[in-house]
């Protein structure tokens, strides 16, 4: 991946998968900052999020200095030159000769691809509107294999996606990912109007998609339950987006009513706990397979590996050790 962009979960097939992801365990005692690398140091990120976040923009960032790099921020397209009238071609060029490696989150689909053609540096796709967001796909996945003890036990898989699954860009890579395990049973429950869209699904025409529209249907015999938030800033209005919210919500009660015990519960955050919402309730936060913050934890040591990854400095993370000179 030395030099390589990553603007689609489309680029990886098992053996890169699996190659990341024993990177990622690598990264792991780093990423909680029980271990201290410089492997990066004197590289510098560049950092473009112009739609807002928490998890992705902060986690990159913690990735990158947690390898020893130095983190260059833009949050929001109103700090950029963008809205003075320069091209995404013209941003690229002048951030390849600031920094090794460009974050971009755009709110447009195909508009981090429009930078990478004019950059000299890697592009780490961060989310481009209702497209794709590849590495939070590889962090869910990589979050699945390691809440059911190993890649090998994916086989076989049974996994529900909930909710806007038609602007839902987490979703549009996962299944791609998804799609790579042999006999994955992926079923699709969302509001008429926010299904998967028929694009994604011609990308991934060996995955066995079910559509079931009832939640509590869906939810049954399942091993993995993974609920996105309904993506209002997606629609036209306020009032379009509100005709759909809540219409899926899983609770306690739901969850025992049709769920497996041990089923495996995940969100991409953040998660919607306004009443009329509640996608995924906070009654569910004692129960020890609510996986959701191990998830977002995971996208610390995921983004590192991808870091050292397309920086061609795999080998050298654990022998830019340095002494750790600080306990939190």
């Amino acid at each position: 991946m030395r030099g390589a962009h990553v603007l689609t979960a489309d680029g990886f097939d098992v053996g890169a998968l699996r190659a990341l992801f024993a990177l990622a365990d690598r990264a792991l005692p780093f990423a909680s900052g029980a271990r201290v690398t410089e492997v990066l140091r004197g590289a510098v990120l560049a950092s473009l999020f112009f739609e807002p976040s928490t998890r992705t923009r902060l986690s990159f960032g913690s990735a990158f200095a947690r390898l020893g790099g130095q983190v260059l921020e833009t949050a929001g397209e109103a700090s950029s030159s963008i809205v003075k009238g320069e091209t995404l071609a013209d941003t690229a060029r002048m951030l390849s000769a600031y920094a090794d490696v460009i974050v971009l989150r755009h709110p447009l689909e195909g508009a981090v691809a429009e930078l990478a053609r004019a950059s000299s540096v890697p592009v780490i796709n961060g989310g481009d509107g209702a497209g794709e967001h590849p590495t939070q796909a590889l962090l869910d996945l990589y979050t699945i294999v390691r809440e059911r003890g190993g890649f090998d036990r994916l086989a076989g898989l049974r996994i529900v996606l909930v909710g806007d699954l038609k602007h839902g860009r987490t979703v549009h890579s996962l299944v791609r990912l998804l799609a790579l395990v042999p006999g994955v049973r992926c079923t699709l429950v969302a509001p008429d109007g926010l299904g998967l869209p028929e694009s994604v699904r011609a990308r991934v025409p060996g995955l066995d998609l079910v559509d079931e529209p009832s939640l509590d249907a869906g939810l049954r015999d399942q091993d993995v339950v993974y609920v996105t938030r309904l993506q209002e800033e997606r629609f036209p209005t306020k009032a379009d987006a509100a005709r759909f919210r809540g219409a899926y919500a899983l609770d306690r009660a739901r969850f025992v009513a049709s769920c497996r015990p041990d089923t495996v519960l995940m969100h991409p955050l953040p998660r919607d706990l306004r009443p009329g919402a509640r996608e995924l309730s906070d009654d569910l936060d004692g129960l020890p397979n609510l996986a959701i913050f191990r998830q977002a934890a995971n996208g610390v040591p995921i983004r590192m590996a991808l870091f050292l990854a397309v920086l061609g400095a795999e080998d050298g993370l654990e022998a830019a050790e340095i002494p750790k000179r600080f306990n939190r």
